[in-house]
């Protein structure tokens, strides 16, 4: 199976790489047209990876472009990228963390 969480993605010399999160292997490569530096983010079953001016959907099973904007009119500096999908995380994380934290004072009260 190929979940996210297996995969570490990197940014290099304006490409993308997937590494298995075991072995540390090659999954897949993707150049992007542009830089060397790539800001990567990922959001569910995408990657985002934006160099040079501009913002690349990859599927984050294969490394496929599955679109491009180049974010015409902004020029060629840094990209930063933000997820929802990391929000929605943080916050199952929370909601996880204080249900636990629930979970125990009631234990310790019926103690």
């Amino acid at each position: 199976m190929n979940r996210t969480s297996d995969v570490i993605f990197l940014g290099v010399k304006g490409t993308v790489v997937a590494l298995d999160r075991a072995t540390g292997s090659e999954r897949w490569r993707t150049h992007l047209r542009g830089g060397d530096f790539v800001n990567v983010v990922v959001d569910g079953d995408v990657v985002l990876a934006s160099t040079k001016g501009e913002v690349h959907c990859l599927d984050a099973a294969s490394g496929g472009v599955r679109w491009v904007n180049k974010l015409s009119g902004l020029g060629f500096g840094l990209v930063s990228i933000g997820s929802a999908s990391g929000q929605q995380a943080i916050a199952a994380a929370e909601k996880k963390r204080q249900e636990a934290q629930a979970a125990a004072a009631a234990a310790g009260a019926g103690a």
